[in-house]
């Protein structure tokens, strides 16, 4: 059983990894844990697996699990998210007010790159502080937008410490919505004023820089929950379980994703292969059909072996077997995460 406070389930995309995380969530609620499963993974298929509805999104939905424990769901709504932190944080109600009729907000501030991640960040300090006691369950993206997340924290440090941040800061624009750096050039300020307004668009430039100063009193704060949510991911009670699929062709890219995970200072615990295919009995290769699940199963215990060889005794390496069919109720994902805490197939 994974006592740890966080559990964060990473891999790349197709793995399964958001089934063993809901998995993960029931066995821990069934020992008796109040448990919150997450994502902040676009796709949404947390909702699929635990058959949550949209009223998980960015709220907590209880799932009616028989247990002595408590399971609860939540999926993350970027956009509202950010709302929330703004009415919470805003130093009074004419501030929020300014920030929430910014057209740049309204129409951009949702779908920006990296907001996704900085709004994860937001949500996952959110749910860590409201109940110490409680297990947290993270569902990830695949790779690539995980790695993100998981840099996001630092990035916001980062930028927020930044001379772009300062530049943004400045008054750009007079009284009269021109841009003051070419006020004083005549008619070629009006020429490069016009052009910017047919390249860019000076509302928006507008809309932007009155975003960027309207959030000035609220910079400090992200500074600090971003600061502590990167001190929760690299807590010795954080713990990362790494998802692959089965094959000798996973492996590198297993290897790389723990390689990054170890760089960054995160604790990484199992390393699950899921998915894989049995073995056959020899004696069946002349059946129809059978050759192709015989070469399967090689395939995959040859994968989970070199995997196991190139770790060595640093990480355990647990292989879930191929199921007949995929979990998709309370009870099959209790049977999943059986499978998972009893070490697999071996």
């Amino acid at each position: 059983m994974i006592s740890k406070r966080l559990v964060v389930v990473v891999g790349s995309g197709g793995v399964g990894k958001t089934t063993l995380a809901a998995a993960l969530g029931v066995t821990s609620a069934i020992a008796g844990r109040d448990v919150l499963v997450m994502t902040f993974d676009p796709s949404l298929r947390l909702k699929d697996a635990l058959g949550v509805g949209d009223a998980a999104l960015d709220s907590e939905v209880n799932l009616p699990l028989d247990a002595p424990g408590r399971l609860a769901v939540s999926l993350l709504d970027a956009k509202k998210t950010f709302d929330r932190l703004i009415d919470r944080y805003a130093a009074n109600a004419s501030s929020r007010e300014r920030i929430l009729a910014n057209r740049f907000y309204q129409n951009l501030a949702g779908s920006l790159a990296g907001v996704l991640e900085y709004m994860a960040v937001e949500r996952l300090y959110e749910a860590a502080g409201e109940v110490e006691t409680r297990q947290i369950i993270l569902d990830t993206p695949p790779t690539r937008q995980a790695l993100d997340f998981l840099g996001a924290p630092e990035r916001i440090v980062g930028f927020l410490d930044s001379g772009a941040l300062r530049i943004a800061l400045k008054s750009w624009f007079d009284g009269a919505g021109h841009l003051k750096p070419t006020a004083h050039l005549g008619p070629l300020g009006r020429g490069v004023e016009a052009f910017l307004d047919r390249v860019v668009g000076l509302d928006l430039l507008r809309d932007m820089a009155e975003f960027f100063q309207a959030f000035e009193p609220l910079y400090q704060g992200f500074r600090e929950r971003a600061t502590e949510v990167q001190e929760l991911l690299r807590s010795p009670e954080t713990l990362f379980v790494l998802v692959s699929g089965p094959g000798s062709e996973r492996v590198a890219d297993t290897l790389f994703f723990a390689r990054r995970l170890a760089e960054h200072g995160h604790h990484l615990g199992p390393i699950v292969v899921n998915r894989v295919h049995p073995r056959t009995d020899q004696g069946t290769r002349d059946i129809r059909g059978l050759e192709l699940l015989e070469w399967l199963g090689d395939r995959d215990h040859r994968g989970v072996a070199e995997l196991r060889d190139l770790l060595g005794d640093d990480h355990e390496v647990i292989a879930i077997p191929l199921l007949p069919e995929e979990p998709t109720n309370l009870d099959s994902l209790a049977h999943l995460g059986e499978l998972l805490f009893t070490g697999g197939e071996g």
